[in-house]
């Protein structure tokens, strides 16, 4: 993965009764192609045997590629249905640029990091074929394929539409970017309106904490390790970091979620906000919003609009 701090994306494949099917398609980029095949040809396949992809999310590291790959060889690819509404919005607006998180970026008092990360995106090569829809919209339940009982389980937050699946048989879950081995997957960065990510990221995380079963193959690093127990201790990681906020605002207040995010450290090495990249720094921000926003929905912490900026204080 180019320019990107995560070197790579897991795509998972099944040996099926009648083929090959993938969980997640990875980045159309020149050399994906030549990547998979060679991945493939180490077990004795290759990637004319794909009949179908599932895919966690409609990130461009996970969707694009599936769609080359039905270009190539006619295979289906399913997507989430909750992601329709941002892939309609990758089409209407001519790029993958994330508009309604621009904008919260301003809520956060970050209009010139918003110009920033506006500038850095436009610099990116877009294909619109590369977000043509997909054949089938799943939604939560039994995925139909033959030799597997896989079950697709929404898990709204790092997107809206971000589904996880469950090999029943096997005792594993293709968990995507929804729980991760050594990270937090990014929260209140994606296309469409903001709707309280952070509390859908949470809610879907308490639905997986209480089974130890699974198996994690996640999108990103190593698999191996609880499922549950992993979503417990990223629950646990976001209940340590409402506590750091609300320290920063005890001690700022007033102030804004750009000021909040920057007295941060971020990162599993503790980074200083000052350190990191254009579009770190974008996540980081949102990120904050996400959790400021909490916060005041539980009553916590107050938020007045300061002529379309959010200012964020200790509710007495």
């Amino acid at each position: 993965m180019p320019q990107d701090g995560l070197r790579a994306i897991n795509v998972y494949v099944l040996e099926t009764d009648t083929g090959l099917a993938l969980i997640d398609g990875g980045w159309h980029r020149p050399d994906t192609y030549r990547e998979l095949a060679t991945g493939l040809a180490r077990i004795g396949r290759s990637p004319d045997e794909i009949h179908d992809v599932f895919v966690t999310h409609v990130h461009r590291d996970h969707y694009t590629f599936a769609v080359e790959l039905r270009r190539r060889h006619g295979c289906r690819v399913h997507l989430g249905a909750e992601e329709s509404p941002g892939l309609e919005a990758i089409h209407r607006l001519g790029t993958n640029e994330p508009e309604n998180s621009l904008h919260e970026l301003r809520r956060a008092g970050a209009s010139d990091l918003a110009a920033r990360a506006r500038i850095g995106s436009l610099a990116e090569s877009f294909d619109p074929q590369d977000w043509e829809p997909p054949d089938h919209w799943l939604r939560p339940g039994t995925v139909e394929l033959s030799g597997y009982r896989l079950h697709a389980q929404a898990t709204p937050g790092h997107t809206k539409g971000h589904m996880v699946f469950r090999d029943l048989d096997r005792h594993l879950m293709f968990t995507g970017d929804h729980v991760l081995p050594t990270i937090t997957p990014s929260v209140g960065f994606e296309l469409g309106p903001w709707e309280m990510p952070l509390d859908n990221f949470l809610r879907s995380l308490t639905l997986l904490s209480d089974d130890d079963a699974p198996v994690m193959l996640p999108a990103h690093g190593l698999p191996g390790g609880s499922v549950g127990r992993r979503a417990r201790a990223l629950l646990a990681h976001h209940e340590h970091r409402f506590a750091q906020i609300l320290d920063v605002v005890g001690e700022l207040a007033p102030c804004t979620g750009a000021v909040v995010a920057q007295a941060l450290t971020w990162t599993r090495h503790d980074r200083r906000f000052d350190t990191l990249g254009t579009f770190d720094q974008m996540f980081a921000t949102c990120e904050t919003l996400a959790h400021l926003d909490v916060l005041v929905a539980r009553n916590v912490l107050t938020a007045k609009d300061n002529d379309g900026v959010d200012v964020f204080g200790i509710a007495r």
